[in-house]
């Protein structure tokens, strides 16, 4: 967090809070994570901060909790999902987050949503925990495929939109990015994970849309993501000067100019050699 604030950042796009639940014997206490998310808050100063929501499951296990052996735990029980089949977990963490949003703009996010039932059992319970009349932003990951197919009907319960670009090339292309052998495959620039963040501008009415996977600081990519009409870039700490200063030179019609001949590529690689009108 003081990195990012040294460098610029007009705050935190996404904070991954699984941080505070791995390597350890037993979950954390909400007043635990409350202290640490009120740290994080305290530092950006007034700054917007996005909590994530517990997200574990496929390669993050933990050690506590029971989960059953997976034969594609990437496409088992992770993130929203092994959160709802937990409530107590997913229950303090909101609570804390609540308590922290009271004196701070804390958004919450929740990952790895596919349905609209998922939005609605977090909000349900964000509610239960937060005081009254505490308004408190609340977005969802779009990681999959489906997820940004599906982005106006989404759109009516959420402040914004995430899109996990890792995840959603690694969905959207049926390559996993820990595999040697195609992970060179898995370039988010491929005109057809551009279509799917294209739907999610479309689609997404009145609410914000980020960018938060590795795409967001790959200066090929931004003025295509400005293009297609993502608002947020969310980058690693060390990212936040160039990109910044990237986003100052830009002309947006160039960008929306740029973002169209994108979408008509066949290939990331041709993506890759287009350039900026002059």
């Amino acid at each position: 967090a003081e990195d990012a604030v040294r460098g610029g950042a007009d705050g935190a796009g996404l904070v991954r809070t699984e941080f505070l639940f791995l390597d350890r014997a037993d979950a954390p206490t909400a007043a635990e994570q409350e202290q640490v998310y009120r740290d994080l808050a305290n530092t950006f100063d007034g700054r917007p901060v996005v909590l994530r929501t517990l997200d574990v499951g496929g390669d993050k296990p933990l050690p506590y909790l029971a989960q059953p052996t997976e034969a594609n735990p990437f496409l088992g029980q992770r993130g929203i999902r092994l959160a709802l089949a937990h409530p107590h977990l997913l229950r303090e963490q909101l609570r804390a987050v609540a308590r922290v949003a009271a004196d701070h703009p804390i958004g919450v996010m929740f990952p790895m949503v596919t349905a609209v039932q998922e939005i609605e059992a977090g909000r349900g319970m964000l509610e239960e925990v937060a005081p009254e009349g505490l308004s408190i932003d609340v977005g969802i990951m779009v990681e999959v495929p489906a997820t940004a197919a599906k982005t106006a009907e989404l759109a009516e319960y959420v402040d914004f939109f995430s899109i996990g670009t890792n995840d959603l090339t690694q969905y959207a292309l049926a390559v996993e990015r820990g595999n040697d052998s195609v992970a060179a495959l898995a370039d988010a620039l491929d005109p057809g994970v551009l279509r799917l963040i294209d739907m999610v501008c479309r689609g997404a009415g009145g609410a914000r849309v980020a960018v938060c996977g590795e795409l967001a600081s790959d200066p090929v990519a931004v003025p295509i993501l400005l293009g297609l009409g993502v608002t947020e870039l969310s980058v690693a700490p060390a990212a936040v000067p160039l990109v910044k200063a990237a986003v100052r030179t830009l002309d947006h019609r160039a960008c929306a100019d740029l973002a169209g001949r994108a979408l008509r590529c066949a290939t990331a690689a041709a993506v890759r050699g287009l350039t900026l009108p002059d």
